[in-house]
């Protein structure tokens, strides 16, 4: 039994596993296109919910979106009605791509793995080679579905999981309990529900009894994003309760169906496990249709809901524990930690700078400035606690890792000050002046900070993980957005020459925006550049022949 319990683990691991390794794919090779579309969709509610649908179906996570959503509420870039829309429209997305990914395709999955496995190891760039990654990943969630029905095979046989069984079949609720709390743990619903499929697909379960495990995964696929987002910023969790409670009371309608009623003759016609998905996919076909003429009143709920502030009288905790300077290792963490501290305030400033300047909004400039603070005290605290280790005897190894890291919280500290002084004193004269961007000139920043946006997060991966790829990634958006930045000042050039009113009258401001958003970048991209020296791919100059520095000396 022990055996088999192991084998059903392993197999719902690398379901897991392949489904975050298929979302890693299409975040690192689509994800600045994948924002542009999901925003130039979202001009109204339907085309808002047919693009969370098809950006679920990619990266084969709702949460995915609700997080990008979030953060375009957030941002100021949607509404809160559109960001709830996008939302909807995803939670059908990944229903849909569950019934895709159960059907019978295992012919398919030997020439798919080594597809991928070719594309992902032979391939130059870098999007071609997280094509490989996905398809692998999509040819590991079939293995992975097919080892958990050779699993949960034996496993029903078991008296003690039968009996278990037979009590579910009497008590749905917990059940349904049961399938939320799963589908919580395993931080993907579409997981979850393939794994509850799957064991209805093989009899370890009745049909009654998975479709309430579906059911409830649906309510814990909705409480993954609202445990993420409930600390964050006031918009993120508006559109994050939002969609529980939206989620919530289709989950409790289908329930309470189940109850009074028995499997429709439909469902007991179909195989068990595509009985398990029809009534997924109905569940989130029926939300959309039923919440989706709803999000403004939902929304507006949500806004008397939702308190302005968080109440906290909770000091700041600092990770430079002055315990750990008597051990390197253990202090160089604790410094380590407090530079992803600097990190995630630097971007908690970055995402909605934007916001202030299409209209000015004193609460979001005193949050920006408050966090700029902040983010000196961490800076000047840091360099002390590292000046303090360096006292230490340390090895030439250990002193290269805490310049690194003095250096990396100077990066940290110039990126927060150009936010907090210079775009918000930006955006102040805007104000101050009656200013505003021309259409195509707020697209075109608005545009770029997503790009920077996206490259913070990114950042914070590389902080976070030490990943090799994710920073020879980050290194490399450096040099496209450098790139870019001079596309988009050329663009203003052209309709400076069209004699456009609101491109004259904002042409300094604009122009500077790129610059310094180009600058904040570059700030953030630098906590790739130890990783990336140490594994040779970083230049030491740009020049195409240094050796003639010496000469012109």
């Amino acid at each position: 039994m022990i055996l088999m319990a192991a084998h059903l683990a392993a197999a719902v691991a690398l379901l897991l596993w392949s489904v975050r390794l298929i979302r890693t794919g299409v975040e690192r090779a689509f994800m600045p296109e994948l924002k542009r579309r999901l925003k130039e969709l979202s001009g109204n509610h339907l085309s808002a919910a047919a693009g969370g649908l098809l950006a679920a179906m990619a990266m084969q996570s709702s949460t995915a979106v609700v997080l990008i959503a979030a953060g375009f509420a957030t941002s100021g870039m949607l509404t809160f009605a559109a960001a709830l829309a996008l939302i909807l429209g995803a939670d059908l997305g990944t229903a849909l791509m569950a019934q895709v990914l159960i059907l019978p395709v295992s012919q398919v999955i030997p020439f798919a793995l080594l597809a991928g496995v070719l594309i992902f190891s032979k391939a130059r760039s870098r999007r071609t080679k997280q094509l490989g990654r996905i398809i692998i990943g999509l040819a590991l969630v079939l293995i992975s579905l097919g080892m958990i029905r050779a699993a949960t095979a034996p496993i029903g046989e078991n008296e003690i999981v039968q009996a278990i069984a037979v009590y579910f079949e009497r008590d749905l609720i917990s059940a349904f309990a049961l399938g939320a709390l799963l589908a919580w743990a395993m931080h993907s619903s579409l997981a979850a529900v393939l794994t509850f499929a799957a064991f209805a697909g093989t009899g370890l379960v009745s049909l009654p009894v998975a479709l309430a495990l579906v059911i409830g995964a649906n309510l814990g696929g909705a409480l993954i994003p609202f445990g993420l987002l409930w600390s964050g910023p006031r918009p993120a969790r508006i559109v994050a309760l939002g969609n529980l409670l939206a989620r919530g009371a289709a989950t409790l309608l289908f329930l309470a169906l189940l109850l009074l009623a028995p499997p429709t003759a439909l469902l007991t016609t179909l195989d068990p496990a595509q009985g398990a998905i029809a009534l997924h996919i109905a569940l989130n076909l029926a939300l959309l249709c039923l919440a989706l003429p709803l999000v403004r009143p939902t929304v507006a709920l949500m806004e008397r809901l939702v308190p302005r502030h968080l109440e906290s009288d909770a000091p700041s905790v600092t990770a430079l524990d002055r315990a750990a300077l008597d051990h390197t290792p253990l202090a160089l963490a604790c410094a380590r930690r407090e530079l992803l501290r600097m990190a995630e305030t630097v971007q908690a400033m970055l995402v909605p700078v934007i916001h202030l300047l299409r209209a000015w909004d004193d609460e979001v400039a005193r949050t920006i400035e408050m966090r700029e603070q902040s983010i000196d005290r961490m800076h000047f605290e840091t360099k002390i606690y590292v000046s303090q280790l360096r006292e230490k005897n340390l090895s030439p190894e250990e002193e290269k890792k805490t310049l690194e890291i003095v250096t990396m919280a100077n990066s940290l500290e110039e990126a927060g000050d150009r936010i907090a002084v210079n775009l918000v004193s930006l955006a102040r004269k805007m104000r101050d002046e009656a200013l505003s961007f021309s259409d195509q000139g707020l697209a075109d920043v608005a545009h770029f900070h997503d790009q920077v946006v996206t490259n913070g997060q990114l950042a914070l991966s590389v902080l976070t993980t030490g990943d090799v790829e994710a920073a020879l990634q980050l290194v490399a958006e450096k040099d496209r957005l450098r790139v870019e930045e001079q596309r988009l000042q050329e663009r203003h050039l052209k309709r400076l020459q069209e004699r456009a009113t609101a491109s004259i009258e904002t042409t300094n401001i604009h122009q500077e925006v790129l610059r310094l958003l180009k600058q904040i970048n570059a700030s953030l991209s630098y906590l790739a550049y130890p990783i990336a020296e140490e594994t040779g791919d970083l230049l030491g100059s740009r020049l195409a022949r240094p050796d003639r520095i010496e000469g012109l000396g």
